[in-house]
């Protein structure tokens, strides 16, 4: 078992260990398993591979993220929004002309629709590099469609195949086009895969990812 003093010295070990991370500037906090993130990060790409390096800490319950974009004023949202359209049109596995870009002093909201849920994913996860983007707000619809009687049991194939998913100790449901995840895992980066992979499955539009992160620690 872990204190919190030893959960936060191994995300501090973790975050040093990310390339990526060098010129971060970050701050971390835990208390009672719950990790505060805080600094300055150049990218969103950074800022997510904070949060996805963090996440994969035994002993990290859950993430309370305070990181800040640095803000290059020589970019504006007419250049940010450009470098979007661009980067999607080049993307083959987005349908570019059915989304919709909205940039305000940074933020970007995408709308729109698509076939697949990794598609909506993919769109958002291909733009994290481009300089002057400070969040994405993905409001993407999948496309409803026929699903066949047999996608739970697909998805928890899914599961038995992933070397990260414990699949023994998770349990999925689905009615219409939502599957419902439910279960303990042993980390929030299992949490996520596990989202992912029933994401992937045909004719899911929406995930309700009820798993819990169970792991027992010294608080302290």
């Amino acid at each position: 078992m872990k204190t919190d003093l030893e959960i936060k010295n191994d995300v501090l070990e973790e975050l040093e260990w990310q390339p990526i991370l060098k010129d971060a500037q970050l701050g971390v906090d835990v208390v009672n398993g719950i990790t505060t993130l805080t600094g300055t990060v150049n990218n969103l790409a950074e800022k997510v591979a904070t949060e996805n390096a963090v996440k994969g800490v035994k002993g990290v319950k859950a993430i309370v993220e305070k990181l800040k974009v640095r803000n290059d004023k020589n970019v504006t949202d007419k250049d940010v929004a450009k470098r979007i359209i661009d980067d999607l049109e080049w993307n083959a596995s987005v349908e570019q002309e059915d989304i919709n870009v909205k940039v305000e002093d940074g933020y970007v909201f995408l709308s729109g629709k698509v076939k697949w849920a990794y598609q909506k994913n993919e769109a958002e996860q291909s733009l994290e590099y481009i300089e002057g983007i400070k969040s994405i707000t993905n409001d993407i619809r999948v496309t409803e469609k026929t699903i066949s009687n047999n996608v739970a049991h697909q998805i928890n194939k899914a599961f038995k195949r992933s070397a990260s998913i414990d699949a023994h100790n998770v349990s999925v449901t689905v009615e219409g086009n939502t599957a419902t995840l439910q279960g303990t895992v042993n980390s929030i980066k299992e949490k996520d895969d596990a989202l992912r992979a029933a994401y992937l499955a045909d004719g899911i539009t929406d995930v309700k990812n009820e798993l819990k992160v169970e792991y027992d620690a010294i608080y302290m």
